[in-house]
C-alpha cells in the first residue's frame, strides 16, 4: 500500500486542480447520497413492515390498546420462553466463539494442502434449512440412531449443538478474515522480546482481533436468539423460544396481539446485545497495520521446540488444530455425513432413486414444481439478492468505517451500525407477514411487490445486508487513517483516494460478502417461505414441503435435495474462496 501511496504526485504549479477547486458541498452530498440509500432501503423494507405488522396487534377497535403486555407478561410460560431463548442464545455463543476462534487461526492463519476447499466446506451447515438441520440431528440421536446411545434426543444440550453447528462458520470467516491479513511483525517483535507464544497472542493477537470477535458473537447471539427451525424440529413445545412462540401464535392462533408483545419483547433483546457488542468494539478498535494474506500465512506446525530441542506442545499448532479437526468431524461433518447416507437409501438398500425423483413433484404432487426448478429459481432469486445487498451493505460499511472527530458523528455512524443488525433480531414471520400487508403498492408506485419476481429476493438482501457489513467492515476500520490522509496530503481527489486506498484492501473480504450473501439467500426460508408463490419455490422451501408429507417418497427427496443445497453451497463458498484472492502484498 506504501508502494501504490508514492505513485501519488503533488498538484503542479499553476492553475488548481479541478479536484481541489471542487466545493465541499459535493463530498458533503456524495456521503449523504451513501447514507441516504440504504436508510430509504431499512425503512421501505423493514421498519415500515414491521412495524405496520406490530402496531396491528396494539390497535383494538381504532385505539391503542396495550394491555397485551401486562397479559402476556403476567403467565409464567412467558418468562419461560424468555429464559429459554436467552440461555440457548448465550450457550451457542459461548461455544461458537471458544470453538470458533481456533478454527479461524488454523484455516486462515495457517497454510496447509486443501485449505481453501475447507473453508468452503465449513460455511455449507450455516446455509442449510433449518429444519433439515434439526432433521439430520435428530435421525443421528434418536434411540437406534449412531449417537442414540448419548440420550440427547429433544434435550436442550440437542438445541445448543444444533445451534453451533450453524454458527461455527460466522465465527471462523468473521474473525478469521481480519486475522489472515494482520501484520504478523508485531507477534513476533514479541516473541523475541522473550513472551511466550500464548503471552504474546493474548496481548497482541488477541486485542487486535478483539473488534472481529465482537462482531461475530453479536451476530451468533442474534442467530442463536431467533433460531425457529432447529428449535421447532428438536425441542417442540417443550423447550419453544420466542421466535417459535411468534409463529405459533401467528399462524395457529391468529393472536396479533401476544405476536406482537413478544416481537416488542425480540427487538429489546436485539437492541441490548447491539449496544453491548458496539460498545465493545469501539473500545477496543484501533488501526491496524494489514498485509496481503499470503504476506501473513505460516506453515503449519504441530509441534514446537522446547529449550532442549525437544518436541513440544508449546509454540505448535497442535491444540488449535486438534480442536479444529475434532469440531470438523465430530459437529459438522456427522450430521452432513448420515443425512448423505441416509439420501442413498431406499427401502434399506443403497440407491440413487431418491435423486432421480427430484425430477417428479414428488408422491401424490407434493409440489408445484419439481425440485430441479425450485433449484433454479433459488439461484436465480439468491443472485439478485446478492446484488442488492452487496450495494446496500458496502454502502453501510463504507459510512461506518469512518471515525469522524466529534461527537455527534460517532453517534450516529454507531446508531447507523446497529440498525442494520436489526433484520437478524427480527422474527421472519414477522418480516414476512409484513411484506404481504404492505408492499402492495410501497410509497404510491403502480407496482405491486407481492405479485412481483421482486419481493424474496428484497426480503432475502434485508436478511443478507448484515452479513456483508459484519464481513466487510472489520478490514475496513483496520486501515490506518494516515494512508489516506498521506494520499490526499500528495493530491489525491476523495474518490481517489478511495480507489487506491479502501478498495484494494476490502477486494478480498468484499469477495467473502458475496459468498456469505449468495450462500444465505440460497438456504434462507423463513421469510420466503411466506412470500414465494407455489409455481416458484426456493429449494428450501421445497425440502421443508417434501418433509412435511407423507410417504417415505417424499422423505428421500427431501434428503436428497438437501444434499444437491448443501454441494450446491459447497461450490458457491469455494468460488467465493478463488473470488478473495490471494494476492502478495506488493500488488496492493
Amino acid at each position: 500500500m506504501v508502494g501504490r501511496a508514492r505513485t501519488l504526485r503533488p498538484a503542479p504549479d499553476g492553475p488548481p486542480s479541478p479536484h481541489r477547486s471542487r466545493p465541499p458541498v459535493a463530498r458533503v452530498a456524495a456521503w449523504g447520497l451513501a447514507v441516504a440509500i440504504p436508510l430509504a432501503f431499512l425503512v421501505v423494507f423493514f421498519a415500515w413492515p414491521v412495524l405496520t405488522l406490530v402496531g396491528k396487534g396494539f390497535v383494538a377497535d381504532g385505539h391503542l390498546d396495550l394491555s397485551g403486555f401486562g397479559d402476556v407478561f403476567s403467565t409464567p410460560r412467558t418468562w419461560r420462553i424468555i429464559g429459554l431463548t436467552l440461555g440457548q442464545a448465550v450457550l451457542g455463543t459461548v461455544l461458537s466463539v471458544g470453538l470458533g476462534v481456533p478454527g479461524a487461526y488454523v484455516l486462515f492463519r495457517c497454510r496447509w494442502p486443501g485449505r481453501g476447499l475447507v473453508r468452503a466446506l465449513v460455511t455449507v451447515p450455516f446455509v442449510l434449512p433449518t429444519v433439515v438441520v434439526g432433521v439430520a440431528f435428530r435421525s443421528l440421536l434418536v434411540e437406534g440412531g449412531p449417537l442414540g446411545f448419548l440420550h440427547l434426543d429433544g434435550t436442550f444440550t440437542a438445541i445448543v449443538l444444533a445451534l453451533v453447528f450453524f454458527n461455527y462458520s460466522v465465527v471462523v470467516r468473521t474473525v478469521g478474515g481480519l486475522w489472515a491479513r494482520l501484520d504478523p511483525r508485531a507477534e513476533q517483535a514479541a516473541r523475541a522480546l522473550g513472551a511466550s507464544s500464548w503471552r504474546a497472542f493474548r496481548t497482541v493477537t488477541l486485542p487486535a482481533l478483539a473488534p472481529a470477535i465482537a462482531s461475530a458473537a453479536s451476530i451468533v447471539f442474534l442467530f442463536c436468539a431467533t433460531a425457529f427451525g432447529v428449535v421447532l424440529v428438536l425441542g417442540g413445545l417443550r423447550f419453544g423460544t420466542i421466535e417459535t412462540e411468534i409463529w405459533i401464535q401467528t399462524t395457529q392462533f391468529l393472536d396479533l396481539r401476544t405476536a406482537s408483545v413478544l416481537s416488542v419483547v425480540q427487538l429489546v433483546v436485539v437492541a441490548v446485545v447491539l449496544l453491548v457488542a458496539s460498545r465493545t468494539r469501539a473500545r477496543r478498535e484501533r488501526a491496524l497495520s494489514l498485509g496481503s494474506d499470503r504476506a501473513s500465512d505460516r506453515r503449519l506446525r504441530l509441534w514446537g521446540r522446547g529449550p532442549d530441542g525437544t518436541r513440544s506442545v508449546v509454540g505448535g499448532d497442535l491444540v488449535p488444530f486438534a480442536v479444529t479437526v475434532a469440531v470438523g468431524v465430530v459437529l459438522l461433518a456427522t450430521p452432513l455425513v448420515n443425512l448423505l447416507v441416509r439420501s442413498l437409501h431406499v427401502d434399506g438398500a443403497w440407491s440413487l432413486g431418491n435423486y432421480r425423483a427430484l425430477g417428479s413433484t414428488g408422491d401424490r404432487g407434493a409440489l408445484s414444481v419439481t425440485v430441479w426448478d425450485a433449484t433454479w429459481n433459488s439461484v436465480r432469486i439468491a443472485l439478485v439478492a446478492t446484488v442488492i445487498a452487496l450495494v446496500v451493505g458496502g454502502l453501510v460499511a463504507l459510512v461506518v468505517s469512518r471515525r469522524p472527530r466529534r461527537r455527534a458523528g460517532r453517534r450516529a455512524v454507531a446508531t447507523l451500525d446497529s440498525l442494520f443488525m436489526l433484520p437478524l433480531g427480527v422474527s421472519a414471520v414477522t418480516v414476512g407477514f409484513g411484506f404481504l400487508v404492505t408492499l402492495d403498492k410501497p410509497l404510491g408506485l403502480p407496482v405491486d411487490l407481492r405479485t412481483s419476481g421482486l419481493l424474496v429476493p428484497i426480503a432475502q438482501a434485508v436478511v443478507a445486508v448484515p452479513l456483508v457489513v459484519r464481513t466487510v467492515l472489520p478490514v475496513l476500520r483496520a486501515i490506518d487513517p494516515r494512508l489516506r490522509e498521506a494520499a490526499s496530503t500528495l493530491g489525491a481527489a476523495p474518490g481517489r483516494v478511495l480507489r487506491t486506498v479502501d478498495v484494494p484492501f476490502a477486494a478480498r473480504s468484499v469477495g467473502l460478502a458475496v459468498g456469505f450473501a449468495f450462500a444465505a439467500s440460497l438456504g434462507e426460508f423463513g421469510a420466503t417461505s411466506f412470500l414465494a408463490r407455489p409455481d416458484a419455490a426456493t429449494l428450501p422451501v421445497a425440502i421443508f414441503d417434501l418433509i412435511g408429507r407423507p410417504g417415505q417418497g417424499n422423505y428421500g427427496m427431501a434428503l436428497a435435495a438437501s444434499c444437491v443445497l448443501a454441494a450446491l453451497t459447497a461450490v458457491v463458498m469455494l468460488a467465493a474462496e478463488q473470488l478473495r484472492g490471494e494476492r502478495d502484498g506488493g500488488e496492493l
